[in-house]
């Protein structure tokens, strides 16, 4: 018998915090749901995420009005996941601007993407029905663009591979400021889903290079200061590595994904347990190991799509004779 997934029976509001993390740079955080953040210069507003509908998006120009009325000329899309982007149209925006790869993953499963998560987040799809359609960049680079809002100058940037295969960073020089999308959380799981193990701890790694002054992360609080930057990135990499390692020591022996499944929550339920999403993450991270190993690329995307993998990780006799890689 199916059960619930952990997200499908979160319907609790969360507090929104509206954070100055620079001067004229804000995050957008809701407690764990997905962040967006502000920029804003002498004569225009960029956005970077749109959240999941119009409805949530609306939200975000509350705030952003609360504080400017500037029009609102860019949006900026860290990464292609639905929870992130079918909000754009409420901006108004002329521009919209992702990676190459991240467009490429509308192209091959936008489409898949935004049904499976319309049945795992209720919440977040509040007001699904003003969505319009996918979102489309008008914009698009492969490894690093400069925009200039006005007088300020906005960098970004594909640092690796990490949460997709398509996820970049904006850096505001001036301030020292860096949006990451999902490549960074803080007190939140990461989904690795889409994920690649073996490279995110180096994109970690650049991303610690800049010695940033402030992050917004995908998900949770606005990390100000150098010392909250260091710790959200450090763990980070801790639950990354704390799902992959105990999975490649189950697939060393041939285990079977069942015990995979025992061996990740044994190792990341104490130091995790109490991170937002966790639960609904969980299923998700141990079945995208299951693919080859031996072909070394431990990420891209699984052998199940979302959906199959969320009907399969519902069951209770899911994992029982599947080997994993």
């Amino acid at each position: 018998m199916a059960k619930a997934f952990a997200s499908q029976s979160d319907m609790t509001e969360k507090t929104i915090s509206f954070t100055e993390v620079g001067n004229g740079i804000y995050a957008f955080t809701a407690e764990g749901d997905p962040n967006s953040g502000v920029i804003i210069s002498d004569d225009s507003v960029m956005i970077i995420e749109t959240q999941a509908t119009p409805r949530l998006a609306q939200k975000v120009i509350d705030c952003v009005r609360s504080v400017t009325d500037k029009p609102i000329s860019h949006l900026v899309l860290t990464h292609y996941h639905a929870v992130r982007v079918l909000g754009a149209s409420a901006f108004g925006a002329e521009q919209i601007i992702m990676g190459d790869a991240a467009r490429a993953m509308v192209i091959e499963r936008g489409q898949e993407d935004w049904d499976s998560e319309f049945q795992r987040f209720p919440r977040l799809f509040e007001g699904h029905e003003s969505i319009p359609g996918l979102t489309y960049p008008t914009t698009t680079f492969s490894d690093d663009m400069t925009v200039y809002l006005g007088n300020r100058r906005i960098d970004l940037m594909h640092l690796g591979r990490a949460h997709t295969a398509g996820d970049i960073v904006i850096h505001v020089p001036d301030q020292n400021v860096m949006f990451t999308g999902d490549i960074v959380e803080y007190r939140s799981a990461c989904y690795c889903g889409d994920g690649y193990f073996s490279s995110w701890g180096d994109t970690l790694d650049n991303i610690a290079s800049f010695d940033v002054d402030a992050i917004a992360p995908g998900r949770g609080d606005a990390l100000i200061g150098k010392a909250m930057v260091e710790a959200a990135i450090e763990s980070t990499r801790e639950f990354v590595d704390s799902t992959y390692r105990p999975a490649a020591r189950v697939a060393a022996r041939n285990g079977s994904l069942k015990d995979a499944w025992a061996a990740v929550r044994a190792e990341c339920d104490p130091k995790f347990s109490n991170y937002a999403i966790y639960e609904h993450c969980l299923p998700f991270n141990v079945a995208h190991l299951d693919r080859p190993v031996r072909s070394r690329h431990v990420g891209g995307i699984a052998s199940m799509s979302h959906h199959q993998t969320y009907l399969a990780m519902a069951q209770n006799n899911a994992w029982a004779n599947h080997t994993l890689f």
